[in-house]
C-alpha cells in the first residue's frame, strides 16, 4: 500500500509540468490582430457586456444571454435603477439552472472595459405608431446615451436595437466616429428571419437552409433580394417544395407583405416585439465575441454602396470581433438597386428633419 502511494505521488509530480505547460498555453493562446486603430482579440474566451435599457426588448436579450454562456459578466444600466436591479436579481436567481456568470445592475463606469454594448433603451412603438414616428423621442434618448458610453470607453462594439433603428445608428455612429466599424445597428436581421421562416412554411424545409434576404430600412420602405434568393443553391423559380409547390409569384409577394407588416400584426395583439429580436441581437453578439464573421443584415453607414451614403441601412454584411467587417458588394437588379435607393432617401429625409 505504502508502495502504492509512493507510485501515486510520483506520478502526480512528474504530470505537474506538462499540466502546467497546458494550462498556461489555454491561458496565453490568444491571438490579436489590428481592426482600424483597435487591437482586438481573436480568442474564443468570456467577454464581460453591457446592457442599456431593461424593458422587454433589453430583458430578452438578457435571458438569452445567461442561457447561451456568451459572457462570465452582464452589467444591466437603466434610467429606472430599481428596474434594473430588479431585472439582475430574477436572472441572479436562474444562475444556479446555467453557467455561472455575474449579473449586475450599475452605471455607466461598470461598462468602461465591457468588449461590447447593447442599447435597447428607448420609447417602445405602439399601436398604429410606425418606427419612423419614434423618431424624435428616441434622437434625444441616444444624444444623451451615446456620448456617456463614449466617454468611459472608446473600444467597445456598440449593437444598436432601439426604434427607428437605421437613424439611430447613423446618429450613434457619428458621435463615436465613422470610420471605426464600432456601430451596429440590428437592421434588418429580424425581417430576414421573418422572411427565412414565412418562406420556410410555404415550401416545407427548415428556414435554416434559405438564403434570403430583407434590406434598406428596418420599416416600411424595406425590400427583398428576390435575384439572390434560394433554397439549398437552388433558386425559388426552379425549387418544389416537399408538398409539390413549385414558383408561385402571387404566393412569394404575400409572404413579404406579411414580413413587412409582421411587427404591427404582433403589437397589434400584444403590444410589444421582444422575443425573436432579443435573439437577433444575440447572434449579433455572439459574432463579435466569438470572432464568427457571420453575414448577416445590419445596419451601419454607407460609403457609397449601390449610390447611398449618408445614412445607416442594412445589406449583407460580414460581422465579427472588430464589428462591421465588410458589407458585401452583391450583384442585384437594377429594380432592386433603385428600390434601396428609395429605402435610403425616405430614412435621409427624416434624418434631415431633426438636424
Amino acid at each position: 500500500m505504502a508502495a502504492f502511494s509512493s507510485l501515486v505521488r510520483l506520478r502526480s509530480i512528474s504530470l505537474l509540468p506538462s499540466l502546467k505547460s497546458r494550462v498556461q498555453g489555454i491561458i496565453l493562446h490568444t491571438i490579436y490582430k489590428v481592426k482600424g486603430k483597435r487591437l482586438v482579440s481573436t480568442s474564443k474566451r468570456t467577454s464581460k457586456v453591457g446592457l442599456v435599457g431593461t424593458g422587454m426588448v433589453g430583458a430578452s436579450f438578457a435571458y438569452a444571454l445567461m442561457q447561451h454562456s456568451l459572457a462570465n459578466e452582464l452589467i444591466l444600466i437603466d434610467a429606472d435603477h430599481a428596474r434594473a436591479e430588479g431585472e439582475a436579481m430574477d436572472l441572479n436567481h436562474g444562475l444556479p439552472f446555467v453557467r455561472p456568470m455575474r449579473i449586475i445592475a450599475g452605471d455607466y463606469d461598470d461598462i468602461a472595459d465591457a468588449e461590447i454594448i447593447v442599447i435597447t433603451a428607448g420609447a417602445n412603438q405602439r399601436p398604429g405608431e410606425t418606427r419612423l414616428d419614434l423618431l424624435q423621442k428616441n434622437a434625444a434618448v441616444f444624444r444623451d446615451i451615446v456620448p456617456k458610453i463614449d466617454a468611459v470607453n472608446k473600444d467597445a462594439i456598440i449593437v444598436v436595437a432601439t426604434n427607428p433603428v437605421d437613424i439611430l445608428t447613423y446618429i450613434s455612429a457619428e458621435i463615436v466616429g465613422f470610420d471605426s466599424g464600432r456601430v451596429i445597428g440590428s437592421g434588418t436581421i429580424l425581417d430576414t428571419a421573418r422572411f427565412r421562416y414565412m418562406l420556410g412554411e410555404h415550401y416545407g424545409v427548415d428556414p435554416r437552409s434559405i438564403h434570403a434576404y430583407i434590406v434598406g430600412e428596418h420599416g416600411d420602405s424595406e425590400l427583398a433580394l428576390w435575384s439572390l434568393a434560394n433554397i439549398a443553391g437552388v433558386r425559388l423559380t426552379d425549387f418544389v417544395g416537399v408538398y409539390g409547390q413549385g414558383y408561385d409569384e402571387a404566393a412569394l409577394k404575400g409572404i413579404f407583405e406579411r414580413t413587412r407588416t409582421a411587427a404591427y400584426e404582433i403589437i397589434q395583439r400584444k403590444k410589444a416585439t421582444y422575443y425573436a429580436i432579443g435573439l437577433g441581437l444575440l447572434s449579433i453578439v455572439e459574432a463579435v465575441l466569438r470572432d464568427q464573421h457571420t453575414v448577416m443584415t445590419v445596419s451601419s453607414p454607407m460609403t457609397g454602396q449601390y449610390g447611398v451614403s449618408d445614412i445607416a441601412i442594412s445589406l449583407p454584411t460580414i460581422v465579427g470581433r472588430g464589428g462591421i467587417e465588410e458589407m458585401l458588394n452583391l450583384t442585384i437588379s437594377n429594380d432592386e438597386i433603385a428600390a434601396f435607393q428609395h429605402s435610403a432617401q425616405t430614412l435621409k429625409e427624416r434624418l434631415q428633419q431633426i438636424g
